[in-house]
């Protein structure tokens, strides 16, 4: 009896930290610099301690299997802020009923159609995360096509990238963001990608994904993906592999977060001289190809 009191605390038990405090989110990546967070962090102050401003948001719109991922992650490796959040508008799959998992099971359910997208929690969770909110974002099973049980927590950061096959396809969305790239791929190349991501993947069979592309994804694409290239401040075509396009998006987005928050850069942020030169290229590169892949709106922002 003595023994058991002998090893109870004398004083009060310490306090003990949150989550948050003691569990850090896994980096998306690590670059020469630092180790960039995918799941931001709580954003009270900046690096100098001055008030966070909102968040710089960049959304990524194309087609299914375009390369959005590859070009976001090609932007934070650039970019080299050390808080970034990466939202993908697959985690906002709408909840299925026992029918329409019936459907998916059988390839006839439409996931690139509007319907299928929850946007009043995305626009939601999106709206609270510019403005350096925590939220709760779903996790979604392309497995079992559904949500699973545990959501993840992401936190505010300096810049946020958004990416989705709909990400133009509503007006409240597109209010949030500041800016909108359209990452334009060959189809040939979306449907090969296409089907070597969701076999190897995802556990569908050839004979489905093909059924499901020519019933639903390529019709989708035309009606409501491939219109909102209009929409988009900057047109990326060969996604992650365009390096002039891509450092342009960086350029602007230091030029942004300078004005901003000048502790919200890393030290070696572009000058002006720098977008002058990216400027000279593009434009080089785009006489080159012939044709305009670069809205006016960016070289105005």
């Amino acid at each position: 009896m003595g023994g058991q009191f002998s090893r109870l605390p004398l004083g009060p038990a310490p306090r003990r930290r949150t989550a948050s405090q003691c569990q850090p989110e896994p980096p998306l990546l690590r670059t020469s610099k630092r180790t960039i967070y995918t799941a931001g962090r709580p954003p009270w102050y900046s690096e100098t301690g001055a008030p966070v401003d909102e968040a710089f948001v960049i959304g990524l719109c194309g087609g299914s299997a375009s390369g959005k991922t590859t070009v976001a992650t090609r932007i934070i490796e650039a970019l080299d802020v050390p808080w970034v959040v990466l939202l993908s508008m697959d985690s906002f799959y709408k909840v299925l009923d026992e029918g329409q998992q019936a459907l998916a099971a059988r390839s006839d359910y439409n996931f690139d159609h509007p319907d299928a997208f929850d946007f009043e929690l995305l626009v939601s969770v999106l709206r609270k995360l510019k403005k350096g909110k925590s939220v709760k974002v779903p996790v979604y099973d392309f497995t079992t096509h559904s949500r699973r049980r545990e959501w993840k927590t992401v936190y505010g950061a300096n810049v946020i990238v958004f990416e989705g096959i709909l990400a133009f396809a509503n007006k409240e969305l597109l209010k949030l963001l500041d800016m909108k790239v359209f990452v334009d791929t060959d189809s040939d190349i979306r449907l090969v990608r296409r089907l070597q991501r969701d076999i190897m993947e995802r556990g569908r069979d050839i004979v489905g994904v093909i059924k499901q592309y020519q019933k639903f994804v390529k019709p989708a694409f035309e009606q409501y993906i491939e219109p909102t290239v209009q929409v988009a401040d900057i047109v990326v075509p060969r996604g992650g592999e365009n390096s002039v396009a891509l450092d342009l998006i960086v350029q602007h987005v230091h030029s942004q977060l300078e004005k901003g928050s000048s502790g919200l850069c890393p030290p070696g942020a572009a000058t002006a001289e720098d977008a002058e030169r990216a400027g000279e290229h593009a434009a080089g590169a785009r006489h080159a190809h012939h044709h305009q892949c670069f809205g006016s709106s960016f070289f105005t922002a």
